[in-house]
C-alpha cells in the first residue's frame, strides 16, 4: 500500500525541517570532507531509509515521485546528503519495482525497513563491462576488486555490486550480487578528496578474496552487452539521483533573485529572467524523468531508457548552467568560500559523471534510434 496525501505532506514537512538542520552542518562537513554521519542518524531515526518500501513490508509507502521531491528538498540544504541518500533510494526503488511486478524480494525489503539498512551501489564505474574478478571455490566464489565512487560506503551496511567471471573456455560473464560490508576481506580507502560533493563518503571499496555464496548470485549476464536489467535500474535511478541536483539549482536561483532584489542595477532584470528560463528547463526535464518512471509502474523498455539518459544529460547541463548564471548575478561575492553559491557550484559539477556521461549517452541514445 502507498501513503495517503496527509502522510505524504508529513514527510515533505519533515524533510524541510531536517534539511534546515543539515544546512547548519554542511559547510563544516564540506571543508573537512567528512561524511554526514549526523544527518544519516537523523534520517534513520525518522525512518527515511524505508520511505519507498510498501507499508505491508514495514515501510512508509511513499511514491517514487514523492521521494524525488524529498531528495530535491534535502538538496536545497545539503547536496552531499541528498546525493548520498539518493544512492540508497535508487537501489530500494529497483527492489520495490521487482516486488511489485514479479512478487520477489519481500524479505529483503522488510529487513531494510526493520533495521533501516543502508545500501551502497558500486555501479557508477561498472556499466556493461564491470570490474574485479571471481574465482570459483566450493560453495561459491572469491571476489577481488576495487570499486570506486561508492557513495555513502562509510555508513553502508550492504554493497550491491558485480564482478567478472571467466569460464574455462574464456567466455566472460558479469555476476551481480550483494556483500555485507562488515564481512571479512572488505575495507575502504581514504581517497575521497574531491572538488565537490565532498561529504558523500564515496570512498573506494576494496574486496580481497571475499567469499560470495553461490545462492547470493542475483543475475548473470554477458560481459559488454546491454542487458534488459538496465531498463529497470536506469529508469528508477536517474530521477532520484538528479533530484539532488535539481535541489541545488533551485537554491541557486533563489540566492540570485534575493541578491538582485537588494541592488538597483537595471541589467539584473534581464539576467534574472534568463536565469529563470534556464532553471525552468532544468525543472521541466527533471519532471519529465519522473513521468517516464511512472511511480514504478513502467514496463521496462530500451526506448524509455534512452530517453531517460537523454533527460539526465539535459538536467545536468541545465543545473550547472543555472548555478553558473546565479553566480554571475551575485557577482564576486559568490567566489568566496563563505558564500553558499561557491559550494553549490562545486557540488553541481558532479552531475555530469553519473551514468552515462554525456558522450556515452549520445552514443547509446543515437545507436538505439538508428537500430
Amino acid at each position: 500500500m502507498q501513503a495517503t496525501i496527509i502522510e505524504t505532506k508529513h514527510w515533505i514537512k519533515l524533510a524541510h525541517k531536517l534539511g534546515e538542520t543539515f544546512e547548519l552542518r554542511a559547510a563544516e562537513k564540506d571543508q573537512n570532507r567528512a561524511f554526514v554521519h549526523e544527518n544519516y542518524e537523523d534520517l534513520k531515526a525518522e525512518r527515511f531509509f524505508s520511505l519507498l518500501i510498501p507499508t505491508e513490508l514495514g515501510g512508509s509507502g511513499l511514491s517514487h515521485q514523492d521521494v524525488c521531491h524529498i531528495i530535491r528538498i534535502i538538496g536545497n540544504h545539503c547536496g552531499s546528503t541528498a546525493l548520498a541518500f539518493s544512492m540508497h533510494q535508487h537501489l530500494v526503488a529497483a527492489a520495490v519495482w521487482k516486488y511489485r511486478h514479479k512478487n520477489e524480494g519481500a524479505d529483503t525489503l522488510a529487513k531494510i525497513a526493520e533495521h533501516q539498512l543502508v545500501l551502497v551501489s558500486t555501479g557508477a564505474k561498472d556499466w556493461l563491462d564491470s570490474n574485479g574478478s571471481l574465482k570459483k571455490v566450493e560453495g561459491g566464489y572469491l571476489f577481488t576488486a576495487k570499486k570506486y565512487f561508492a557513495s555513502q560506503s562509510v555508513a553502508g551496511d550492504v554493497a550491491v555490486t558485480s564482478a567478472v567471471y571467466e569460464a574455462e573456455d574464456g567466455a566472460e560473464s558479469v555476476f551481480h550480487f550483494s556483500i555485507p560490508l562488515k564481512q571479512e576481506g572488505v575495507s575502504q580507502l581514504d581517497d575521497w578528496n574531491t572538488l565537490g560533493m565532498r561529504a558523500t563518503g564515496s570512498q573506494t571499496l576494496v574486496f580481497d578474496d571475499v567469499f560470495v555464496p553461490e545462492d547470493s548470485i542475483a543475475l548473470i549476464r554477458k560481459r559488454n552487452e546491454f542487458h534488459p536489467v538496465w531498463n529497470v535500474v536506469l529508469t528508477v535511478a536517474m530521477p532520484l539521483i538528479m533530484s539532488a541536483y535539481a535541489g541545488i539549482a533551485e537554491r541557486a536561483e533563489k540566492l540570485a533573485i534575493d541578491s538582485a532584489k537588494k541592488r538597483n542595477e537595471n541589467h539584473l532584470t534581464y539576467s534574472v529572467g534568463k536565469l529563470h528560463n534556464t532553471f525552468l528547463g532544468c525543472k521541466s526535464q527533471w519532471n519529465s524523468m519522473q513521468v517516464l518512471a511512472n511511480n514504478l509502474g513502467f514496463s521496462p523498455d530500451k526506448a524509455i531508457t534512452a530517453n531517460m539518459l537523454s533527460y539526465k544529460t539535459n538536467v545536468s547541463e541545465l543545473a550547472r548552467n543555472t548555478v553558473a548564471e546565479a553566480m554571475e548575478i551575485v557577482g564576486g561575492q559568490s567566489f568566496y568560500k563563505k558564500h553558499l553559491l561557491e559550494r553549490l557550484f562545486r557540488d553541481v559539477q558532479a552531475s555530469q559523471f553519473h551514468p552515462l556521461p554525456k558522450w556515452n549517452q549520445y552514443e547509446f541514445t543515437g545507436s538505439h534510434l538508428l537500430e
